[in-house]
């Protein structure tokens, strides 16, 4: 969508349900995606969600206020068409999970990584059945294959539009555990998102903020809460945010 800017034409964007789901109209008109096919998504507050976003357009279309709009456009012209790329891809952060790779020093930031990180493993080797190494430094931890497996599977079992979230949870934060944590309601993305800033929140405790990396990481922030949003968005018994 980012180059596609046309001035609004239309009076009014109305949700309505239809074949495979619920879609958007413009005077009656169904909205496309950018690749042309038929926006239809799979809850209806996500449809009103879309709506009011086209809703609030005014002059010239802006993509960057329409975020839930930009998932559904992701999960059908990209994730649908490349679901199986879109899998490996994010199976792959289950090797290189965040919370498995550990500082060697100092002190603080060691018990710091292991009061916030250990309890997401934990959780996850409850609710998931998934049980991950913990290692020192940037070096690669060997995970358990079955582990690795649960990931994948569990990722099989997400669908398009769940999916566009899950990418954007998993590859803002580095982590498949913190993502899954979001996805299931053991965490909320805004205390998932602190607890992936460990390492920078510590840094920065010792140093001070960079006015440009807080400034970029505000922008990540607010695509990781959204990626929450736009997940219980997608789901038939989705939580209203």
């Amino acid at each position: 969508m980012s180059d596609w800017k046309p001035k609004r034409f239309w009076k009014a964007a109305t949700p309505q349900a239809c074949d495979g789901g619920f879609t958007v109209t413009l005077d009656g008109r169904p909205v496309k995606t950018p690749a042309k096919a038929a926006l239809i998504v799979p809850t209806l507050p996500m449809a009103e969600a879309v709506a009011q976003e086209w809703d609030a357009q005014t002059g010239l279309v802006d993509p960057r206020t329409m975020p839930v709009t930009r998932s559904a456009n992701a999960a059908i012209d990209k994730v649908r068409t490349q679901r199986a790329e879109v899998i490996g891809l994010l199976s792959e952060y289950g090797g290189s999970d965040l919370l498995c790779y550990r500082a060697p020093a100092p002190d603080g930031l060691v018990m710091r990584q292991r009061q916030v990180w250990d309890p997401l493993l934990d959780w996850a080797a409850r609710d998931l059945g998934v049980t991950l190494t913990i290692g020192e430094g940037v070096v690669p931890v060997p995970q358990p294959a079955e582990s690795l497996d649960i990931l994948q599977r569990e990722l099989d079992d997400v669908d398009d539009f769940g999916l566009a979230a899950a990418h954007d949870l998993i590859s803002l934060s580095g982590s498949l555990i913190l993502a899954f944590a979001v996805m299931r309601g053991h965490l909320d993305a805004a205390r998932a998102w602190d607890v992936s800033r460990v390492d920078e929140d510590w840094q920065i405790s010792q140093w001070g903020a960079d006015e440009d990396a807080t400034a970029a990481a505000a922008v990540k922030r607010a695509a990781f809460v959204h990626a929450e949003r736009f997940y219980h968005l997608s789901r038939p018994d989705q939580r209203r945010h």
